[in-house]
């Protein structure tokens, strides 16, 4: 009746998942779209997409994503290969690694950074998180 049909992925673009206020997801979240969280996250998020940590959004632990916007808090460790902006209520804690970064006046960065030199798109195998 239904015919399934294998995604390659070009069809999500454009498509945001999305995690609202008042949620807290315990565990680990992988997703070929583009994410905005403004919930809590306790766990690790990969994403071939954007994560988008809105004002009341918190992430508390790792972060593997190809660009990132982050409002919001976040604890941890976090990749992002392409460019991470971060905006002026942001408080940043950790570990990050970047391909380009934007930090506007105001944000709390209390974290160590290294800028990647090689930029390559997160690839996501089952069951595997990209390195």
């Amino acid at each position: 009746m239904f015919d399934k049909v294998k995604k390659n992925g070009t069809e999500l673009l454009g498509k945001t998942n999305r995690i609202v206020e008042g949620t807290s997801i315990v565990g680990d979240i992988v997703s070929k779209a583009d994410f905005r969280l403004d919930g809590e996250l306790i766990g690790n998020f990969t994403s071939q997409g954007k994560l988008v940590i809105g004002a009341t959004g918190v992430i508390k632990g790792e972060i593997i994503c190809n660009n990132a916007d982050i409002e919001g808090e976040f604890h941890g460790k976090i990749k992002v290969l392409e460019i991470l902006n971060i905006k002026a209520a942001a408080k940043i804690h950790g570990e990050v690694a970047v391909g380009k970064l934007s930090i506007e006046p105001g944000a709390e960065f209390t974290a160590t950074c290294t800028m990647l030199t090689h930029n390559k798109e997160v690839t996501l195998r089952d069951g595997e998180r990209p390195e």
